[in-house]
């Protein structure tokens, strides 16, 4: 059956991935479920910020080699479906660990665990880059935004119920570690619907530029490319800075097992209020992308990226039901995030090394790669309050320098 290329039926594609997969990412969200997963294995804030590493940082590592690889291919949804079914199989992988190997043998467990992730996360960047020129090549620079706001909504509607979903997991008094395990088998169906969207888009053909040059040539051109285009490597740095609160978001459903001895039944709370802060967030950031442009969203994702870890010191000191006022905030900031730095940058880039500049941006996105060790050592040595004090510290700097950018430089990147 031939189906129209409709923007109607893209927007649907598009949807209901992101309906599935917000439902998949809540299974094991990064910032709630998966830390406290990691506590039951090990102590060690060292093995969960290598864990995380793995997860930010291989993505970016392998980005420039996926990008050299793609450029010249005119398709590539099957790069995509390829890379969801691996995620797929990821989590598949780590429910069995899990499930088998958790409470007999947790380093073991562990083991598997960076393997999975390491297979999630190069997986996520080979279908993240053909996404992101799929979405690019299908939709205007209008649409796309309205687009990325819908999504994120749909998205939103999604993960909260997958919150409640996971709520209703750990208060059911399903013992461990079969309650992880069930969440963890619902991830891994869920990205199988979700790669249902687009198995009938209709994908248009890449314009590329036909160039056989070795990837160390590549490599080698990237100073080059950045030294020239000047927009480009101004959001380079700003997302660099900005990867400091990615850092600690993580570390904050540490904090709260540390300071207020919670119960697993808060997992699913404050999954809930995040999607909730998301839910919210997503009407608010849709206001704001149709009156201003998106380097606004993502100055004020930036500033909630300063406040937040200064008000998670406050609130660690009050109730962990307050305490959940910073996942509602983190839904603020994850959701921006999604909606503002990805059209930001795909405005800016040529449409001809689309995949090229994505799999640059992707892969000098350096700091992400370190910063989950670098906050576990300095939480290790000084503890939360001073990370937290150093994470708010470097995004007024990430601030500071968004509001450098000329006017002209801000036509170019909006």
């Amino acid at each position: 059956m031939k189906f129209i290329k409709s923007t109607k039926f893209i927007y649907f594609a598009f949807i209901w991935h992101g309906f599935f997969l917000a439902l998949t990412v809540s299974m094991l969200e990064l910032n709630t479920v998966f830390p406290a997963l990691i506590t039951t294995l090990t102590e060690s804030k060292f093995v969960f910020g290598a864990i995380y590493s793995v997860m930010l940082g291989v993505p970016l590592i392998f980005n420039v080699v996926f990008g050299h690889y793609l450029r010249n291919k005119e398709y590539k949804k099957k790069y995509l479906l390829l890379g969801i079914y691996l995620r797929s199989g990821a989590f598949l992988g780590m429910a069995l660990f899990t499930y088998y190997f958790s409470i007999s043998n947790p380093m073991l467990t562990l083991a598997s665990f960076f393997f999975f992730v390491f297979l999630f996360s190069v997986s996520a960047g080979f279908a993240g880059l053909s996404y992101s020129d799929i979405i690019a090549k299908s939709l205007s620079s209008e649409k796309r935004v309205h687009l990325y706001t819908i999504k994120q909504l749909f998205g939103s509607v999604s993960a909260f119920g997958g919150g409640l979903l996971i709520a209703r997991i750990f208060n059911l008094g399903i013992e461990y570690p079969l309650n992880y395990t069930i969440s963890l088998l619902i991830g891994s169906l869920g990205l199988v619907i979700a790669s249902l969207g687009f198995i009938l888009l209709p994908e248009p053909k890449s314009v590329i530029k036909e160039n056989n040059e070795a990837l160390l040539t590549f490599i080698k051109k990237i100073p080059s490319i950045l030294k020239k285009d000047n927009s480009f490597k101004l959001f380079i740095i700003v997302e660099n800075l900005a990867g400091f609160s990615i850092m600690i978001l993580p570390f904050y459903m540490l904090y709260a097992l540390e300071m207020f001895n919670i119960d697993n039944s808060f997992i699913g709370t404050y999954v809930i209020w995040l999607t909730v802060g998301t839910i919210i967030s997503n009407i608010i950031w849709g206001f704001l992308a149709s009156k201003f442009n998106a380097k606004q969203i993502v100055r004020i994702c930036i500033i909630f990226g300063a406040l937040n870890p200064l008000l998670a010191i406050y609130l660690g000191t009050t109730t962990p039901k307050l305490f959940a006022i910073i996942f509602f905030i983190l839904g603020f900031m994850i959701s921006g995030r999604k909606i503002g730095f990805e059209p930001y940058l795909l405005d800016i880039i040529p449409t001809k090394e689309r995949i090229e500049y994505l799999g640059i941006r992707g892969s000098l996105n350096i700091l992400i790669v370190i910063l989950p060790l670098v906050g576990a050592t300095i939480i290790y040595l000084f503890g939360f309050n001073v990370t937290f004090v150093i994470v708010s510290v470097m995004m007024g700097l990430a601030a500071l320098l968004l509001g450098k950018i000329s006017n002209k430089q801000i036509k170019e990147l909006c």
